[in-house]
């Protein structure tokens, strides 16, 4: 039987905020938007750290194999500049990686922004947990894990939380459950086939 807790590692990548210049908006808006999210109780681990490859590698590292996070959500990093390299640490330390995250995250943010496409986000499954990065701007966090909806609140293009659910199911085994995960529909309708039945 899964368990109905998880631990969610939640990091904010910046120079400026892990030094004290400016306050981190990323982890607030995060735990926000979780704590109406999801209906399965939640602890997050929460980091603030500098643009620094082998510091964000080692991290991750800690989040997931010492933690025991199964869900890992980076903010921050992702462009093109020299500084942001969230996504090379974050594929460094992965054991699959899962494109269509970015993907979606990237068609998502393209209805507001041309820009967009420069945004390099990438997720991973590492052992049997989930890594994704997402963006830096508490707005475009909550749109990418949310989607889009109309004025009447029907979902015209699907966030990319609606699938983690699901994927997180699958990275259990008989052995070592992973945490099933529910949310508030209202928010976000997690998807998962209907084989997919919700452990007694």
């Amino acid at each position: 039987m899964s368990e109905s807790f998880i631990r969610i590692g939640l990091v904010s990548i910046s120079d400026r905020a892990s030094s004290g210049v400016y306050e981190d908006k990323g982890l607030p808006s995060l735990k926000e938007w979780l704590a109406k999210a999801l209906r399965t109780p939640w602890e997050a681990v929460a980091r603030i750290i500098p643009d620094e490859q082998a510091e964000i590698e080692a991290t991750l590292r800690d989040l997931v194999d010492h933690e025991n996070c199964s869900l890992v959500l980076t903010t921050g990093g992702t462009g093109p500049s020299p500084r942001d390299v969230t996504p090379e640490a974050t594929l460094a330390v992965g054991d699959k990686v899962m494109p269509g995250f970015g993907e979606q995250m990237r068609q998502i943010s393209l209805n507001f922004v041309p820009t967009a496409i420069l945004s390099r986000q990438v997720a991973v499954i590492r052992k049997q947990s989930l890594i994704i990065n997402l963006p830096g701007q508490p707005k475009s966090i909550a749109q990418t894990l949310e989607g889009l909806k109309d004025e009447e609140g029907k979902v015209t293009v699907h966030g990319i939380f609606a699938a983690v659910p699901y994927c997180i199911d699958l990275l259990g085994t008989t052995e070592k459950p992973t945490p099933y995960i529910e949310t508030d529909e209202t928010i976000v309708q997690a998807f998962r086939p209907k084989s997919a039945a919700k452990p007694a």
